[in-house]
């Protein structure tokens, strides 16, 4: 069976859509968040397929101009592939196509004129296509849309248009593996404007790794309004990594505001197009800084065996470091960098670093203490810190700060 996604209801009545007197119909996309991608499928996507056909009647018209446009749309994408371009039967294609896309439609009594797009299934095309393996794809990156408007700066904050387009943009065919978030959860926390200009690499190694991608894409537009009612101009600028690094820009322009859903479709293929060209030509790559690294074993302090206690039959054994779990507060970043901080600065603790974050939340810190778990309960509360024990680990907040003199209700 087709699946079809159509832009508005559709209607067979003869003469409500003169002939070549409609506009452009534009896919929408639900406009509360979150604004979830309609497709991650990956399948091969044509678009821009004309047909102008009749029939009996305005259904038999329509029908025929969808078999037209499978059949162009197989041409089409064939040869975009490197292959011959001959046909197969429309019994072999009803089977591979997996969606009609209604881009611009005009109906009349006897007669279809459409521009349509047509999807193809990855998984049944790609054999026949001789493209049966996924194809050569970067690395997954997270997608980070930043729209400027009236010199305020949004990504995931609130829903934008520039987030609608992405949404809408289907990747089937581009050689980047987008990550792209749906708005939900920590999504406004983690991936706002301001994060773009933040190069720290551990954080960012942080962000990512809740995405599961590699690096980050910073596709960024500033839309600019001449006057009231008058046209707009959208500068596109494709940008990556947490360096947020220029690939390539381009600048366009729309009529008036009803056309700035068209603005922005057209600057996401301008976009995934720069990007595409610099992986090909190796200047988008995903950064060292990111790479997993493991945490270095800190090199041990020599110990003097000759002053050690002897023990089982006079072996000299020297103190092991205890590895205990700290839970801590982080409501923001500063805070996960203060916690590893303090443990650090504790006598005795050789390395303390965040195995599980928790933006907003309660994270865990790993820390090797050359001691007992008590007695390192014991120098956190020396140092202000509340502190609760459990089987192999602590949990610690910050004691609350004492009340003014003259106010503690005594």
């Amino acid at each position: 069976m087709i699946r079809i996604r159509l832009s508005r209801a559709l209607t067979p009545l003869a003469g409500l859509l003169a002939i070549g007197g409609a506009g452009v119909v534009l896919g929408q996309v639900e406009t509360s968040a979150p604004i979830a991608p309609i497709d991650d499928s990956g399948n091969f996507e044509v678009d821009g397929v004309s047909v102008d056909v009749t029939g009996k009647t305005s259904e038999e018209a329509r029908e025929a101009g969808w078999r037209l446009a499978q059949r162009k749309a197989w041409q089409m994408l064939s040869k975009r592939l490197g292959q011959s371009g001959a046909l197969v039967p429309d019994s072999t294609l009803n089977g591979l196509v997996s969606g009609i896309i209604v881009e611009n439609e005009n109906i009349g009594p006897d007669r279809y004129v459409a521009r349509l797009g047509v999807t193809f299934s990855r998984a049944r095309a790609g054999p026949l296509l001789g493209v049966a393996g996924g194809g050569f794809r970067s690395p997954p990156m997270v997608v980070l849309p930043i729209e400027w408007t009236g010199g305020v700066g949004e990504a995931f904050e609130q829903e934008t248009g520039w987030r609608q387009a992405w949404a809408r943009f289907r990747t089937g065919n581009s050689a980047i593996d987008y990550v792209r978030p749906a708005g939900t959860g920590p999504d406004s926390l983690l991936l706002n404007a301001g994060q773009a200009g933040r190069p720290g690499r551990g954080w960012w190694k942080a962000v990512l790794d809740q995405y599961g991608a590699s690096d980050v894409l910073i596709p960024t537009v500033h839309l600019y309004r001449q006057y009231p009612g008058g046209p707009v101009i959208g500068h596109f600028e494709a940008r990556y990594g947490p360096d947020d690094r220029l690939a390539g820009s381009a600048t366009l322009r729309v009529a008036n505001a009803d056309g700035i859903d068209a603005l922005l479709d057209a600057g996401v293929k301008r976009i995934d197009s720069i990007y595409q060209d610099a992986l090909k030509g190796g200047i988008l790559r995903t950064d060292p800084g990111l790479a997993y690294q493991p945490t270095p074993t800190p090199t041990p302090t020599p110990i003097d065996l000759d002053g050690l206690p002897l023990v089982n039959g006079g072996v000299a054994t020297a103190p092991q470091g205890t590895s205990i779990d700290v839970q801590f507060d982080t409501p923001d970043a500063a805070a996960v960098n203060a916690g590893e901080a303090a443990l650090r600065a504790i006598p005795g603790v050789g390395s303390a670093a965040t195995t599980s974050l928790a933006m907003g939340g309660v994270s865990v810190m790993r820390v090797t203490y050359a001691g007992d778990q008590g007695a390192l309960a014991a120098q956190l509360q020396a140092r202000g810190w509340q502190v609760q024990s459990g089987p192999g680990a602590l949990r610690i907040r910050r004691a609350a700060a004492p009340p003014p003199n003259g106010q503690n209700g005594g």
